[in-house]
């Protein structure tokens, strides 16, 4: 006769995780979709609107930028309120955003449907991590971890896929692009529903409004900076002194508030634990990394290399495949084995190997050679990303884990957006500067304007075609040379980080012999 153990106080039988699980990872498809849908779709959508290549960085930008400022409001609630709520909210403003983006008329509105697409997203990235933890023990969370890395692969593979195909089918175009994550998130909502059962631990304390406003303003104003310096004024005007300034005292009049409140959006006592300081400086500067060199490499395939925006999808397959596979089994080696830190020292070591690599290729690159480079990179970041997050929720109290979590998301997010405001200005001025001294005497007869709008290659003479192709293969490799050094600094905050063991119960269950 087979018996079966009772399980413990706020534990899930890992059916019931499977369950959850199943929601959960709808919903964060959905958040990674709204971001790499129109990664291929991009110059297309900006050409039809009338934008410029700073329209092209905005449209990325501020989906990053309401994501990163609204993650940690959303992680402080989510130690305060239903998380199961919480993720179905967010999931109806991606609806709300998606919708607008797929019916805008011009580059303005869509920008603006970024923001409601960017704030749901932020509150998926940082609330599926949290709730996952609180149901697994980060023994376990591993081989769940390599499950959400798998899950992330397929989205970003399947995004750009998706996003070319569309573009490249006139009955559909680019607008599907967006309507296509809204049957996917309301499918996500109801399944939520029906799958995921969480306590609600309500604490009778006044949310940090303040503190939360201050962050995002001083975050927001400093991203507005990094976007428009160097390209729409000057890095020393004042311009740049006016914005700085604004943006170091709004985060100074945060650190004040946060220092006085009882239940602060990013709590300082947080970075006195070494952990979650090491972990959250790697994170930040691997979403740097990152983000700013590989959000512009569609756009490289299809102006450098000259290729549609299917082929361009396709040509991402060996990065994500690389990140696929090493988040999988490193997922499983750490569940396996306890050990998390040579993981995390080998990923740190690949991203620089792959990002030192792709900063030599230019618009001849092969095709294999290029696919080389990228499986190398991919595989870094499959070891490093969630790996950090699991560090960090291994060792932070059950009743901080939603604030630590969202920590670590916040300041990636914030990498990233930083790494694309400022290398999207690099980009374009690099650009400007390549094409024009390749065009030399020609220069005179280009349309004004012509540098920095994102151009349309088969309407150009064949010259003047090659050697636009020339400026964005060498300044996309610079790209990758700048994140080089951000990389080598990530290495070196995750090797002064301690080897902890990892602990066999989840937050929840932690929580419930507390409260025993």
């Amino acid at each position: 006769m087979t018996t079966t153990a009772e399980p413990r106080p706020g534990a899930m039988t890992h059916r019931q995780v499977l369950e959850a699980l199943s929601g959960l990872l709808m919903g964060l498809f959905v958040a990674i979709l709204a971001s790499t849908v129109v990664a291929n779709a991009l110059p297309r959508i900006i050409a039809d609107l009338g934008g410029s290549q700073s329209s092209y960085t905005w449209v990325v930008t501020t989906e990053l930028l309401a994501m990163t400022a609204t993650v940690p409001l959303w992680g402080k609630l989510s130690d305060l309120y239903n998380k199961k709520l919480l993720v179905q909210t967010n999931l109806a403003l991606f609806v709300v955003g998606s919708l607008v983006a797929g019916f805008s008329q011009d580059i303005g509105v869509l920008i603006a449907s970024r923001v409601a697409q960017g704030v749901g997203a932020g509150g998926l990235t940082a609330l599926v991590p949290i709730i996952m933890a609180s149901i697994v023990s980060p023994r376990d969370l591993g081989k769940y971890s390599g499950i959400m890395g798998g899950m992330f692969g397929v989205a970003t593979v399947a995004g750009p896929l998706i996003g070319g195909a569309m573009v490249d089918t006139s009955w559909l175009g680019w607008r599907w692009c967006f309507f296509i994550g809204v049957p996917l998130a309301a499918a996500a909502i109801l399944l939520l529903q029906r799958t995921l059962n969480l306590p609600t631990v309500r604490k009778e304390v006044k949310v940090d409004y303040l503190g939360a406003f201050l962050i995002m303003a001083g975050v927001s104003t400093l991203l507005v900076w990094s976007s428009l310096a160097g390209h729409q004024f000057a890095w020393g005007s004042l311009w740049t002194v006016a914005l700085v300034g604004t943006g170091l005292v709004l985060l100074a009049a945060a650190v004040f508030v946060e220092s006085r409140v009882p239940e602060p959006i990013l709590p300082l006592s947080l970075f006195k634990n070494r952990t979650i300081a090491l972990s959250t400086l790697a994170s930040f500067l691997v979403g740097a990394a990152m983000f700013g060199g590989t959000v512009f490499l569609s756009q490289y395939f299809q102006l450098a290399l000259g290729k549609s925006p299917t082929v361009a999808g396709l040509l991402s397959l060996p990065m994500i495949f690389g990140l696929l596979v090493s988040s999988t089994v490193s997922g499983q080696l750490i569940s396996k084995t306890g050990v998390w830190k040579s993981h995390l020292v080998l990923g740190g070591v690949l991203m620089i190997a792959g990002l030192l690599l792709l900063g030599t290729i230019d618009a001849h690159t092969h095709i294999v050679v290029l696919s080389a480079y990228m499986v190398v990179l991919g595989v870094g970041l499959g070891m490093l990303m969630q790996n950090l997050v699991l560090v960090a929720q291994n060792d932070v109290p059950p009743q901080d884990l939603g604030t630590a979590t969202s920590t670590l998301s916040f300041f990636r997010s914030l990498g990233g957006s930083i790494g694309v405001s400022a290398l999207g200005a690099v980009l374009a001025s690099r650009i400007t500067t390549l094409t024009l001294e390749g065009l030399g005497p020609q220069a005179a007869n280009m349309p004004a304007g012509s540098g920095d709008t994102v151009p349309n290659l088969a309407l150009l003479p064949e010259p003047i075609a090659t050697i636009i192709r020339d400026a964005y293969g060498e300044a996309t490799s610079e790209l990758f040379l700048i994140g080089a050094p951000l990389a080598v600094l990530a290495l070196v905050a995750i090797l002064f980080i301690k080897q902890i063991p990892l602990k066999t119960q989840s937050a929840n269950e932690r929580l419930a012999e507390e409260n025993a």
